[in-house]
């Protein structure tokens, strides 16, 4: 008998493959003589893109309706949001206090 069931999209292997593969990347990326802030970008990068795939595959995210994809996304965009809004506080220099602005006077 036939098989009545039709393949819809990569098996489960194929998107486990996938993110052992982007594990891979990710480590290497590590490693490069780049600048910090090019390996963390590169780095959140290939993490969203791996969370996407689980979810998408392993929670069937892909075939559930849009308004569940909007309930999964809000949680992404709001800490996007969020780090963009705080992004210039750790960009100032450290708090100094009373202490660390003091001259020493000098010796006579």
């Amino acid at each position: 008998m036939a098989d009545t069931h039709a393949k819809h999209g990569p098996s489960y292997m194929a998107i486990f493959w996938y993110l052992a593969v982007l594990t891979v990347v990710e480590i290497a990326v590590i490693f490069m003589p780049i600048a910090k802030l090019a390996v963390g970008v590169m780095l959140v990068s290939l993490a969203s893109a791996k969370a996407a795939l689980v979810a998408l595959y392993f929670m069937h995210l892909r075939l559930e309706t849009k308004t569940l994809g909007y309930i999964a996304l809000t949680p992404v965009v709001i800490g996007t949001f969020l780090v963009l809004v705080l992004l210039p506080d750790s960009l100032h220099a450290p708090h100094q206090t009373a202490d660390s602005k003091k001259v020493e006077a000098p010796k006579h």
